[in-house]
C-alpha cells in the first residue's frame, strides 16, 4: 500500500551555504523570499552555514534574530564554518584545492557537524524534495541518494570566475582564479545533468549551463522585489540629487565597478555636469571609505540596514558593472522606487531592460558618462524611466508573481518523482533504497573519507545552533 497521504504537506529539505537573513543583499534577498514562498506549500527543514560578516567593514548581524525570523518558515539549524575561526584551516583549504584539483568551495563548506546532522535527518525523516541553494554544496549531494534535488544557480559560477580572472591584475591571482574556474566548470558539467531541476535566474544563465553540461533539466525563476517595501517617495518631488550605487564592496564585481567608475567615468561626468555627489552604499572597510573620499570625493557609506533613503534621494541609480552574471536585484529595487537607472549591458543582464524606455544602457566610459548627464539634466527623461521601471516590476517582478511560476516548477518535479516511484512500486520510505544521484567515485569517497583523514579537516568540537520553528 502506498504510504503517501494525498493531503499532507510535502516535506522539503533546504541546504543553504549562508544564513538567508537579514535579506539585505543579492543572494540573501532572493533566498529569503524564495523560501518564504516555498514555506506556503511545504513543511521545511533548513540546514544553513553561518553568514560571513567581515569584522572590519561595519556589518553586524545578530544570529539569534536571524534564527527567530527563519523559524517562522520551518525548522532551522545553523552551522559554523570552521575556516572562519582558523587561518591555518583557510590556508589548508586553498592548498588542498591546488594539490587535489578540487574546487576550493568544496573545502570551504566541508563540515563534519553539517554532514552528521544531514545523515541523521535523512535517516529519521522522509523528505519529498531537496532544495540546494548553491552548487558550492555539491560535496553533500551523494548523501541525498535518490531524493529529487532542485539546485539554484545564482550565477554561472565558472563563467563569473573566468571573468574575474581576466580582470585580476596580479599574475598569480589571475592564474589561481582561472584554475578555480576550470574546476568549477568541471563540477557544473558533472552535476547539472543529475539534478531533477536546475534553477537559473535568467534565460542567458540557463542557456549557458545547458550548453556547458550538455544535458539536464533547466528552468528560469527570475529575481524579484517587494513592491510594497520598495516604493516611490512622492514627497521628494524635485529634491533628488546625485548618484547612488548599492552593493557590498566585499564582492569582486562591485569592487571592480567602483574602481572603473571612479577612474574612467566619474571625471567625465564632473567635467560635463560639475561637482556631482556620489554615494556607494554597502559594506566597505574604513580604509576603503577614507581612500575613495580623499581621492575621488565618493562617499562609501559602509553597511546600512535600510538602503531606501539613499536610493530614493538620488537623481540617478548607476550600475557600472563589467563582471557579473544572474540578474541585479538592486536594479529591481531602484525600479520599484521609481528611480532612473543607467547601467552597462552586464549590469542589467537577465532583466527586461529596454533602452530609453525603463533604463539607459551604456558600455563605454564616454557613453556611460553621457547617459548619466542626460538623466541629471532632463527631468522628463528621469521621470519616464522611473515610472516605466516601476510599472515593469509591478507587472513582472513582484514576489507573488515570481512565486506562482516557481511553485509550479517544484510541484512538477514532485509529480514526476511520484510517477517514477509508482512505476517502481516504491513507497516514499523504500525510495531511499535506490540511488539516483550517484556522484563520481572520487566525490563519494571524499564525502566520507576525507573528512576523517585530512589533518586540516573540521574540528568535531564545532557544533551548531538550533531552533525549532514551525512543526
Amino acid at each position: 500500500m502506498h504510504d503517501r497521504l494525498p493531503n499532507r504537506r510535502r516535506k522539503l529539505l533546504v541546504l543553504c551555504h549562508t544564513v538567508p537573513y537579514p535579506p539585505d543583499g543579492g543572494v540573501w534577498i532572493r533566498t529569503y523570499n524564495v523560501l518564504r514562498l516555498l514555506a506556503e506549500r511545504f513543511e521545511m527543514t533548513l540546514l544553513c552555514f553561518e553568514r560571513v560578516v567581515p569584522g572590519d567593514q561595519g556589518a553586524t548581524h545578530d544570529l539569534a534574530t536571524a534564527i527567530q525570523a527563519l523559524g517562522e518558515l520551518g525548522r532551522v539549524e545553523v552551522f559554523p564554518m570552521p575556516q572562519l575561526r582558523s587561518r591555518v584551516r583557510l590556508l589548508w583549504d586553498h592548498l588542498r584545492s591546488l594539490v587535489r584539483s578540487r574546487v576550493y568551495t568544496f573545502y570551504r563548506y566541508e563540515s563534519r557537524a553539517f554532514e552528521q546532522r544531514l545523515r541523521q535527518l535523512l535517516a529519521a525523516t522522509t523528505f519529498d524534495l531537496v532544495h540546494v541553494d548553491s552548487l558550492d554544496l555539491y560535496g553533500y549531494l551523494p548523501f541525498l541518494r535518490d531524493l529529487p534535488v532542485v539546485c539554484v544557480h545564482h550565477n554561472v559560477e565558472s563563467r563569473l570566475l573566468r571573468a574575474r580572472a581576466c580582470a585580476e591584475r596580479s599574475l598569480w591571482r589571475r592564474m589561481y582564479v582561472a584554475f578555480q574556474a576550470r574546476l568549477m566548470e568541471r563540477v557544473e558539467r558533472a552535476w547539472c545533468p543529475r539534478m531533477a531541476l536546475n534553477v537559473a535566474v535568467s534565460e542567458a544563465d540557463a542557456a549557458r549551463l545547458a550548453q556547458l553540461a550538455g544535458a539536464g533539466t533547466y528552468a528560469v525563476v527570475a529575481n524579484g522585489v517587494d513592491v510594497n517595501h520598495f516604493a516611490p517617495d512622492p514627497g521628494l518631488g524635485g529634491g533628488r540629487e546625485g548618484l547612488v550605487f548599492v552593493g557590498s564592496n566585499t564582492w569582486f564585481p562591485n569592487r571592480d565597478a567602483l574602481n572603473y567608475f571612479c577612474h574612467d567615468i566619474l571625471p567625465l561626468i564632473r567635467q560635463a555636469a560639475g561637482p556631482v555627489s556620489v554615494r556607494w552604499v554597502g559594506v566597505a572597510s574604513e580604509g576603503e571609505r577614507q581612500w575613495f573620499r580623499d581621492h575621488h570625493q565618493v562617499e562609501l557609506t559602509g553597511y546600512v540596514t535600510d538602503v531606501r533613503s539613499y536610493v530614493t534621494r538620488a537623481r540617478c541609480y548607476i550600475v557600472p558593472l563589467r563582471v557579473g552574471g544572474g540578474s541585479r536585484l538592486k536594479i529591481l529595487d531602484a525600479w520599484a522606487m521609481g528611480v532612473a537607472v543607467v547601467s552597462t549591458s552586464v549590469g542589467c543582464a537577465g532583466l527586461a531592460a529596454a533602452h530609453e524606455r525603463n533604463i539607459l544602457i551604456a558600455d563605454t566610459p564616454q557613453e556611460f558618462a553621457a547617459a548619466v548627464v542626460r538623466v541629471l539634466d532632463d527631468d522628463e527623461l528621469r521621470t519616464r524611466l522611473g515610472t516605466n521601471g516601476r510599472a515593469l516590476v509591478e507587472q513582472a517582478y513582484s514576489w507573488p508573481v515570481i512565486g506562482r511560476g516557481m511553485t509550479m516548477h517544484y510541484l512538477r518535479v514532485l509529480e514526476q518523482d511520484d510517477r517514477v516511484s509508482a512505476r517502481a512500486g516504491l513507497s516514499p520510505r523504500r525510495r531511499g533504497e535506490r540511488l539516483k544521484i550517484h556522484g563520481d567515485a572520487d566525490s563519494r569517497r571524499h564525502a566520507t573519507d576525507a573528512r576523517r583523514t585530512d589533518p586540516g579537516g573540521p574540528d568535531d568540537s564545532v557544533g551548531r545552533w538550533h531552533v525549532s520553528g514551525n512543526p
